[in-house]
Order: C-alpha cells, then sequence, then structure tokens
C-alpha cells in the first residue's frame, strides 16, 4: 500500500496509519478507497485482529476529499451524457460517488470494533470517516479542527455525515452543523457528542487501544434495537418545532439558491425517518443529484481548485527566486494601515508603522491593542497572544526607520498629492532591493509609478477592508512594474495567508469597478423611485451578502462622492452619473451623512440596537412610485440588474485585459465583494447563462436602462460562436489535459 500501513500488536489490535505520499496533508482519493477498502476487508475477515486504531502519520488527520477528483466526476458525467444519454450517466455519478459511504458502512458494521485517533485537524470526508468509528479519541492540541464545511464549496457531506450527526445530537443542532460548516475546537467537538474523549498527544494510541482492550463495542448506537434519536421523532412535538422553523429559517438566509442547503434539510427530514442504511441511500442519491448541478460544478471550481491554484502561486513568476520577507513598513497608521500591520505581525513579520508624527502613529497600535483586547475579551485569542503580536509592531514619525525594509506599504489617504508627498519621502530612504507596494483602491498604478526612482519596483497591494478578516488581496501591475516586485508581493500575501489576484493597471482595477458598478445600480434604482427596502432584499435574494446601500455605508459615503468627483476630473462630466452624484452630495455635504462611520448614512445606526433605514432618504428622492407601480414591478429584474451589471463590467475587463486570467475574475468576484457565491463567480455566472442568453438579457436591459448593459465585442463574438470563458481561455494546465 502506498498511502496506509498496518501494524498489529501483541493484543491483537490493528494501528492503520495514514500517511499519503509527497502531500503536505492526507487527501480522500480513489487510490486512498481502494486500498482502505482493502484494510476494512482485512480487520474484518482476519480472526487474530480484535480490533482497529485508524490515525494519521502526519500532523493534521485529514484535510477531506480531493475535490478535483469529484470536478473530474463531472466532466466524465458530462462526456456521458453526450454518448450514453442521462439515465446511464446519472446512474454512473451515483454509483461512483456512493462508493466512500458504503465503504464506511462496511467498516461500521464488520463486526470489529474500530476507534479513530484524531492526532489533529480532520475534515470532510476525513471527519465521515470518524464519524463511522465506534469510537473518537483526539488529542489535545489548540490548532485542530474538524468539521465537515462541504456547504461552502456547494456540496453536503455525501459519506453518510447527514445521517450520523443527525443521530448523535439534537436535529436542530444537527441541521445548524451542517448548514453552517463550521470548524469546531476539540472541547467543542466532545461538548456536542461527535468526538469521545480529548487526551494528551502521547496518550493518543494507547488510549484509543484501550477502549478496545476493555470490550468496546463493534456496533453504533443507532444500530442496536430500540435505540432513540436524541430529538425524538421527526413526526413528534419537537418535530414539528423544528423542521417547519429550520425550513423559515433557510429560505430568509438563502432565498433558495443554493440547492446543496435544501438537500440537508431533505436528507436530514427523510432520514430520520428510515433505518439507517435506506437512509444512506437517500443520502447518497442527494449527493449525486448536487453533484451534478451548475451550482456546485461552479462552486467546486472557484472555491476549491481555482483558488488552490491562486493560493499555491499559479500566477508568480516562475523564474523568480523565492523571497524571505523578515520586516515590511507601513505608511499610515489609521484603519487600513493598522490592518495590514496586524495581518503582517501575526505571520511573524517585524513591522515598523508610520505616521505624520508620533502621537498619531502610537494611537493606530493602541486602536488594535483595543480590538484585539475585544477579541481576547471573548475568548477568541489569547492574551498572550495579543501582546506577541502588538510586540512586532514598532509606532514610529521617523521615516529613516523604513531604510532596512524588504517591503513598504503605503496606506494613506486616498489622495492624489498625499500619496504623491509620501512616495517622496519614502523614496529619500528605501533601500536600493525593497519594493514599494501602493495600497490604492483606484488610483492607477502607473500614474503613482511614475513620480518613484524605479518604477519596475512600484507594485499595487489592494487590501479589502476590514483586513484581518478579507481573504482576498489585489495585486496591479502598472505599466513598468517587474518580475521581482510581483513575486515579492505575491510571497508576501502567501505569508499573510490572503489570496491574490494579479491585475493590469486601469482606473478601479478589477475589483472596484465591478463592485462600484453594483452600488451605482442600487442608487439609480433609488432615483426610479424604488423603496429602499426593496432594493436591499432584492440584492440579497439575487446573492448578494449585503444590499448595495448597506454596502455603500460600509465603505464611506464620503469617499464614493470622492471617486465620483475624481472620475469626473480625469474623464469628464460624462464618465459619472448625475442623478448619482447629486444624491451622494446631498448625503454627505448637506445631511452630513457619511456611513457607519458616523453613525448615519442610508441607514441609521442607533446605539446598541439594530440598523434601520434611514426614513428621511425618500424626502432627498426626485421620484416616488405609487402603490400600483411597486405592484407592477418585476422582483427577476431587480436581481438581474444587480448581477448582470457587474458580470458585464466583469466581461469588459477581461475584454480590456485588465483580468487575464477566468480564475482570478471569479475568486476575486467572490472574495473581494461577495458576487453571489452559487454562481461561481462573475464569469462563472455568464457561463452558467451562456454567453447567447446572457448577451440578450444585456440588450434586453440596455434597451430599457442604458448603455450600462452595453455587452463589450468580446461577449458578442463568443455569443455568436457558442464559446464560454472556460473553455475558450481556459487556464493553460487544462489545456494541457
Amino acid at each position: 500500500m502506498a498511502n496506509f500501513k498496518i501494524d498489529v500488536d501483541a493484543d491483537g489490535i490493528a494501528l492503520i496509519t495514514w500517511d499519503m505520499p509527497d502531500r503536505s496533508m492526507n487527501v480522500i482519493t480513489l487510490d486512498v478507497i481502494d486500498e482502505l477498502s482493502g484494510l476494512v476487508d482485512k480487520v474484518s475477515n482476519d480472526t487474530s485482529i480484535k480490533g482497529a486504531v485508524i490515525t494519521s502519520g502526519k500532523d493534521a488527520f485529514c484535510g477531506g476529499a480531493d475535490l478535483t477528483m469529484l470536478e473530474s466526476m463531472g466532466a466524465v458525467y458530462a462526456d456521458k451524457v453526450k454518448s450514453e444519454g442521462e439515465v446511464p450517466a446519472a446512474q454512473f455519478v451515483f454509483d461512483e460517488s456512493r462508493k466512500l459511504s458504503l465503504l464506511y458502512r462496511r467498516l461500521e458494521t464488520g463486526g470489529k470494533p474500530w476507534v479513530c485517533a484524531l492526532n489533529g485537524t480532520a475534515m470532510g470526508g476525513g471527519f465521515e470517516l470518524a464519524l463511522a468509528c465506534h469510537h473518537r479519541v483526539a488529542a489535545e492540541n489548540p490548532k485542530t479542527r474538524l468539521g465537515l464545511p462541504e456547504i461552502k464549496v456547494g456540496l453536503f457531506p455525501g459519506a453518510g455525515g447527514t445521517q450520523r450527526v443527525a443521530r448523535i445530537m439534537q436535529p436542530a443542532d444537527a441541521l445548524q452543523f451542517l448548514l453552517k460548516g463550521d470548524q469546531l475546537k476539540t472541547d467543542r467537538a466532545k461538548a456536542m457528542k461527535l468526538i469521545d474523549n480529548v487526551v494528551p498527544q502521547d496518550k493518543l494510541i494507547e488510549t484509543a487501544k484501550e477502549w478496545i482492550k476493555a470490550g468496546g463495542k463493534a456496533e453504533a448506537p443507532w444500530d442496536v434495537k430500540g435505540y432513540k434519536f436524541p430529538g425524538g421523532l421527526v413526526y413528534s412535538k419537537a418535530g414539528m418545532m423544528t423542521f417547519p422553523a429550520a425550513n423559515a429559517i433557510y429560505r430568509r438566509e438563502t432565498y433558495d439558491n443554493y440547492p446543496a442547503a435544501r438537500a440537508i434539510l431533505q436528507v436530514v427530514y427523510e432520514g430520520l425517518q428510515l433505518p439507517m442504511d435506506t437512509a444512506l441511500r437517500v443520502e447518497s442519491r442527494w449527493f449525486a443529484k448536487i453533484l451534478r448541478s451548475p451550482e456546485a460544478a461552479a462552486m467546486i471550481r472557484t472555491l476549491f481548485v481555482n483558488m488552490q491554484d491562486l493560493n499555491k502561486g499559479a500566477r508568480r513568476p516562475a523564474k523568480e527566486p523565492a523571497t524571505s520577507i523578515k520586516k515590511i513598513g507601513v505608511v499610515g497608521a489609521g484603519f487600513m494601515g493598522a490592518g495590514i500591520a496586524q495581518v503582517s505581525a501575526a505571520a511573524g513579520l517585524s513591522v515598523v508603522l508610520i505616521d505624520r508624527d508620533q502621537e498619531t502613529a502610537d494611537k493606530g497600535k493602541a486602536a488594535l491593542h483595543k480590538s484585539l483586547s475585544d477579541r481576547v475579551m471573548k475568548g477568541r485569542m489569547k492574551g498572550a497572544e495579543r501582546d506577541a503580536l502588538l510586540e512586532k509592531i514598532t509606532p514610529s514619525a521617523d521615516y529613516a526607520s523604513l531604510k532596512d525594509c524588504d517591503l513598504i506599504i503605503e496606506a494613506v489617504f486616498e489622495d492624489r498629492k498625499v500619496k504623491s508627498d509620501v512616495i517622496a519621502k519614502i523614496q529619500a530612504v528605501i533601500s536600493d532591493t525593497a519594493i514599494f507596494a501602493s495600497n490604492t483602491s483606484t488610483l492607477p498604478i502607473t500614474s503613482l509609478a511614475s513620480e518613484f526612482k524605479d518604477p519596475a519596483r512600484f507594485i499595487g497591494v489592494h487590501f479589502f477592508s476590514p483586513v484581518a478578516i478579507m481573504m482576498l488581496t489585489e495585486v496591479i501591475l502598472g505599466k513598468e512594474t517587474g518580475d521581482r516586485a510581483l513575486a515579492v508581493a505575491l510571497d508576501y500575501i502567501r505569508a499573510i495567508k490572503k489570496t491574490p489576484i494579479v491585475v493590469n493597471d486601469s482606473r478601479g482595477f478589477y475589483a472596484n469597478r465591478c463592485v462600484l458598478n453594483y452600488i451605482k445600480e442600487g442608487h439609480l434604482m433609488l432615483l426610479e423611485g424604488i423603496p429602499p427596502a426593496m432594493i436591499e432584499n432584492t440584492a440579497r435574494m439575487a446573492g448578494m451578502p449585503v444590499g448595495p446601500l448597506s454596502l455603500n455605508d460600509e465603505t464611506a459615503l464620503d469617499l464614493g462622492l470622492k471617486i465620483v468627483r475624481a472620475t469626473e476630473a480625469d474623464l469628464g462630466a460624462d464618465a459619472v452619473e448625475p442623478g448619482m452624484k447629486i444624491l451622494l452630495e446631498n448625503m454627505v455635504e448637506k445631511q452630513q451623512r457619511l456611513g457607519r462611520k458616523n453613525g448615519t448614512g442610508f441607514y441609521d445606526y442607533p446605539a446598541g440596537a439594530p440598523k434601520k433605514l434611514w426614513p428621511g432618504l425618500a424626502d432627498l428622492l426626485p421620484k416616488k412610485l405609487s402603490a400600483e407601480e411597486i405592484d407592477r414591478l418585476d422582483i427577476e429584474e431587480l436581481k438581474q440588474r444587480f448581477l448582470v451589471t457587474q458580470a458585464v463590467e466583469a466581461a469588459r475587463t477581461f475584454e480590456e485585459h485588465v483580468v487575464t486570467d477566468v480564475r482570478e475574475a471569479d475568486v476575486g468576484s467572490i472574495l473581494g465583494f461577495g458576487f453571489a457565491p452559487f454562481t461561481g463567480g462573475t464569469l462563472s455566472y455568464i457561463d452558467m447563462m451562456g454567453t447567447k442568453k446572457f448577451v440578450a438579457l444585456c440588450k434586453k436591459l440596455e434597451a430599457k436602462f442604458g448603455p450600462r448593459f452595453t455587452p463589450p465585442k468580446l461577449l458578442i463574438e463568443m455569443a455568436e460562436k457558442g464559446e464560454t470563458f472556460y473553455g475558450r481561455f481556459a487556464p493553460e494546465k487544462k489545456k494541457a489535459a
């Protein structure tokens, strides 16, 4: 065997160690399934073996299934539909995707006790293996996480996870765990009865074996006659309090956009009314159905395969040697600068935090101390961790302290003159080898780099707010940015555990060009007289995490006004929507409503209470629809406007070579501005609909609402040829395959 080794001790207990060669973490592949199947047969049939303990030879137990295996299964399914028809193709997916579930059930009913000795993190199918074992012991390790996160890539646990979890805990708790995809620490997992014991690392295997020697039963509780479910029967008082409410919550949170979430409700509801083997078959049928859905295919491709490629350096210049960044400088100790300092220090880097004077720099670090202390108070961080992080950050007003930094990031106010002054001060002290990065969100990098002494070492690194939470970082190449600058930027982003996308220079780059269209569409709907609540709710129905008015409040209305005016100054009056400009001027300058930061924007933010739409907003609008006109509004069209305005802008950026990789367009749209995740991203949304149908929709919206929906020439050409983005612009490795 390549992936496992087995040792049987004098007591007849087999220790099975999972240790895949050439991988940093164990994952479930077809080879792993075949080898584990042989081991299950051996344990069951060898009379000299009394039981088995399965553990890992790596720091973690298992990262879950290799989703490229499932992605390739989808490709085979598509081919079989064409060559053999839908029924044989669907049967193939059912049979193949059920192999792991059947294997785990054989392990569970094989007549010999199995113990899972979890020496570290176990996710997805790896944790489902643990749940199929008769006893679960975990080693004490603060880094260990246990969970079933499949919902986050458009799937659900398909190897028995939904049925075993729903038999271990109350259905309401099981549904919450499955639908949220939480990753649990060992103490919480034990409290939820998902594991049985937590012991010191050096006692892990010994404890697991002792359970078998002490007479541990080779029978799952639900296979014992008379077993009673923790939450009682589905059709009982408790059941009727669970499932109708769960269905309502599901619809409120997902607007029925996520087939996998709906399937979880279905399989738990049905499965708890059936014997275990039948319940597992129901789970497998639904899993095969969801695996064939366009939403799952798109989410697996974008949120697993593409993200993995980008995180591993798909866009890093291959000829540039690896860089070792030890110290960085951050200029600007405001909210963004302090956030950049925080994630850098958390990655073990030394940070110099610069501002105009020592008092302002100290305030930046003090604000960071307060936010981290809040995390300590909530139990999300230890005091020692906070102190160690803050110790790596040195606030200063002396630019000379930047001279030995490997990378310097300016994060000052989004104003060309302010940035020019800072660039001049930095280049007076920066070393000849250090890289300079600008955290600008809209100003073109090439023009900023023209003020730097060596434009080849000048690059854009656009963080998203709040820095500590947002996973995406947008790397912007100026016309003269060199490969070394790109390599250093990507190495830094990998060090701080963010996902990078690389884009070419343009106003607004990629993410802001798309998301500003989303916010603008909300403004234009307001000006049409559409009620603010309808705008916000329809946007969420379309799949966006927050409405455009709420998002504008978060990003600050005064920043939005500055962007509109800067665009007008650079490109002329025709480049901005006059109604949108007037609306923002009214909100910011006449009403002093700046957004969440001053507690008043499109929403009011009362202390200690939920935010509420500002009632005075209606008085600022030039038009108000009647009740009859509101009733006639096409909700589906409103949803389409929100998604199409972003997707068509993404297509324009691709045509203009701002974005040059389909993977980055999709990953960037979901991580950067929350584009409806169930679509797989902006370009996947177009591919899922089909370019011909999408272009037709664009032209329909263009005729009704104007040129912002005009499809670019590239899209029209692709529609005429029946092409898709992932067909025409597939990454090189896909083309080679």
